[in-house]
C-alpha cells in the first residue's frame, strides 16, 4: 500500500472514531505549543538551564559530529531532527519520538536538521537515579531483570508522555507553581517511561539487579581509571563474571567492547586537554595514558577526522565564528 493511501485510511479511520482524532489533535496541539515555548525561553543558539536539571537546546543550522558522554536524560525534539552514534549503532529521533539514556557512554550526536527559519529546537531532563528508584518502588515495578539491554533507544512520544512534558515546561511561567509542582511532573514523567516500552531500560538508571548492575559497576569504573592499562580479568574477576561473559554482556549493553570504550574516553579527554588547558597534542597524549605519540596520532585522527592540533584548531576557529555572529 503506497504512502497516499495509507494516508487516506488513516484519515477515513479518524473520522469513524472521534476519540481517536482528539487525540490526535491534542498531540499536535501539545507539540506546537512545546515548540513555541522553547523558541521564546532560547531565543538564540546556545543552551540553558530554566528549571534545575531540564536544559534546552537551540540550534540554526545542522551541526557537525560532536562527541561527547551521554548522561542518564530523557530527550525530546521539538522541531529539527538529530542522530546518535554509539558504538556502530545509529539512533534518529525527531518531534514524533524521544530518546532515552541510561549510562554514562562516549557518543557521537550530530543535528540534520535545522534552518534560520526552522531552527533546532530541544529538551533534556536529567534522570535522577535514587528518583527513578524510587518511583519504581511506589509503581510496583519489578527490580531484577537478568536481561541486556542497550543503554540507549528512541521510541514513539505518545500523547500522555507529550502531555506532562508540555506541563513541565509551562512552569516556567510560574515559579512559585514550579518549586511545587515540578518535582511531581518529574515523577510523572519517570512513571510514564517505566509504563512505556522502555521501562526495562529505565532500570538501568537506578542501577537494579542483573548483569546491568555490574556492567554499570565496570563503566564507573572504566571511566574512573580511563588513563591506566585496562585489566579486562580483573574487572571481570571483580564483577564475578568470565572474561568472555564480560565482554558479552559489557558489549550488549553499550554497544563497544571495553578497549573501545577507553579508547574513546581518552582521546574525548584529550581533546579537552589541547582545547581547554592547551596542552600540545604530545602532553595531552601522555596524559590520559598513550605512551606512543604517533600512535594517538593515528587513533585520534581515526576518530575526530583530523589531527590532534588541526582538528584542535578547526574547534577554535569554529568557536570564534559563532562568537563573533551573535
Amino acid at each position: 500500500m503506497n504512502a497516499a493511501k495509507t494516508s487516506e485510511k488513516f484519515d477515513i479511520n479518524l473520522m469513524n472514531d472521534p476519540q481517536a482524532k482528539r487525540e490526535v489533535d491534542r498531540a499536535q496541539a501539545n507539540r506546537d505549543e512545546l515548540k513555541e515555548r522553547i523558541a521564546q525561553a532560547i531565543p538564540h543558539d546556545g543552551t540553558i538551564e530554566p528549571l534545575k536539571g531540564l536544559h534546552f537546546n537551540r540550534s540554526s543550522s545542522p551541526s557537525e559530529c560532536l562527541h561527547s558522554v551521554s548522561i542518564p536524560a530523557f530527550c525530546a525534539i521539538a522541531q529539527g531532527n538529530k542522530e546518535v552514534l554509539l558504538g556502530s549503532d545509529r539512533y534518529q529521533y525527531d518531534p514524533m519520538h524521544y530518546l532515552l539514556a541510561t549510562v554514562e557512554l562516549p557518543i557521537i550526536s550530530q543535528i540534520l536538521e535545522a534552518s534560520k527559519g526552522q531552527p533546532y529546537l530541544s529538551l533534556r531532563l536529567d534522570l535522577d537515579p535514587t528518583l527513578v528508584g524510587s518511583v519504581m518502588a511506589e509503581a510496583g515495578y519489578p527490580s531484577r531483570s537478568r536481561a541486556d539491554v542497550k543503554a540507549i533507544d528512541v521510541s514513539p512520544l505518545n500523547a500522555n508522555l507529550l502531555d506532562a512534558v508540555v506541563r513541565l515546561v509551562r512552569l516556567l511561567d510560574s515559579p512559585a507553581e514550579a518549586h511545587v509542582l515540578a518535582p511531581l511532573i518529574k515523577r510523572e514523567i519517570i512513571y510514564r517511561l517505566l509504563m512505556g516500552e522502555q521501562g526495562n531500560r529505565l532500570r538501568h538508571i537506578a542501577v537494579l539487579g542483573g548483569y546491568t548492575y555490574h556492567i554499570a559497576r565496570a563503566v564507573e569504573r572504566l571511566r574512573k581509571d580511563f588513563n591506566e592499562p585496562i585489566k579486562i580479568e580483573s574487572i571481570a574477576r571483580e564483577m564475578g563474571m568470565s572474561v568472555s561473559g564480560f565482554h558479552h554482556h559489557f558489549k550488549s549493553v553499550t554497544a563497544m567492547s571495553p578497549l573501545q570504550f577507553q579508547k574513546q574516553l581518552r582521546l574525548q579527554e584529550a581533546r579537552r586537554l589541547m582545547l581547554g588547558e592547551s596542552l600540545d597534542a604530545s602532553s595531552a597524549a601522555y596524559r590520559v595514558g598513550y605512551d606512543d605519540a604517533s600512535h594517538f596520532n593515528r587513533e585520534y585522527k581515526r576518530l575526530f577526522g583530523a589531527p590532534p592540533m588541526r582538528d584542535v584548531e578547526r574547534l577554535r576557529e569554529a568557536a570564534r565564528e559563532t562568537a563573533s555572529s551573535i
